[in-house]
């Protein structure tokens, strides 16, 4: 079971890593803090400070077509906000 399935790569989250060393991940939904902590470490050879980790609900949407109305939703997951050690960096384009 991989505990890491991808980084997040978004504006915020960038400007969070430039800013205060802080990194997203999408992970698997039964992992913990301490899973994470361990999983980051020997994935991007950093040292971890703190890990904060969040269920993202579904969003549902709704559609009018021709054939009516289509609902559907998104999936549900894990996201892990990994803070590394001061003067560390991860660079996910590189790995």
């Amino acid at each position: 079971m991989s505990i890491i399935i991808k980084p997040i790569v978004t504006e915020k989250v960038t400007k969070d890593g430039e800013v205060f060393n802080r990194f997203g991940f999408v992970v698997s939904k039964k992992a913990n803090k301490v899973e994470i902590k361990k999983a980051v470490e020997a994935a991007y050879g950093v040292t971890v400070v703190n890990v904060n980790t969040m269920n993202v609900r579904p969003d549902r949407t709704t559609k009018y077509t021709k054939s009516g109305m289509i609902a559907g939703k998104t999936a549900s997951y894990k996201k892990a906000i990994v803070q590394v050690k001061e003067g560390e960096t991860i660079d996910f384009y590189n790995n």
